[in-house]
């Protein structure tokens, strides 16, 4: 049986492509779910790839994933990084490999961005490689979880 990892995008990602594209670029979050497909069946993974624009919806899926035995998830939590005890909590719970992932550096932008509450419970965080940091994220996460490339 084939393991499972979800990858989890807050609010705003379903508007990528439209949302600021000299930072975000013209990839849409359609795209980013193309990608990590692919780059889950190189490595033999099954995926779950939700967006939800609401925190509570969020919390709801992370621990989906731990009901449903994830083996980590890949999270983009976007603004709710800087806010949300409630999704810390959530992903402190699940005791799955986490990696948080941003597609622009936010240690190059407002102060506020700078703090992430994800960080505190994530294995590894990638910020600033766009939309392929998705693709890198699910690599680092693979090697936890020891899944092999094919």
């Amino acid at each position: 049986m084939a393991q499972t990892i979800y990858v989890l995008n807050g609010p705003n990602l379903n508007m990528l492509g439209v949302r600021e594209p000299t930072k975000y670029g013209s990839a849409t979050l359609k795209d980013v779910e193309t990608l990590c497909a692919d780059t889950c069946k190189r490595f033999g993974l099954d995926m779950v790839f939700r967006q939800s624009n609401v925190e509570g919806e969020l919390v709801t899926l992370i621990q989906e994933a731990r009901i449903n035995k994830a083996s980590g998830i890949v999270i983009n939590p976007a603004a709710y990084t800087h806010t949300s005890v409630a999704i810390l909590d959530a992903l402190t719970l699940t005791e799955l490999p986490v990696i948080e992932i941003h597609i622009t550096n936010v240690h190059q932008r407002e102060s506020f961005r700078h703090h992430s509450y994800v960080s505190k419970v994530a294995r590894g965080v990638l910020a600033g490689f766009g939309i392929q940091g998705y693709a890198l994220a699910i690599e680092g996460l693979a090697g936890m979880i020891g899944a092999k490339e094919r």
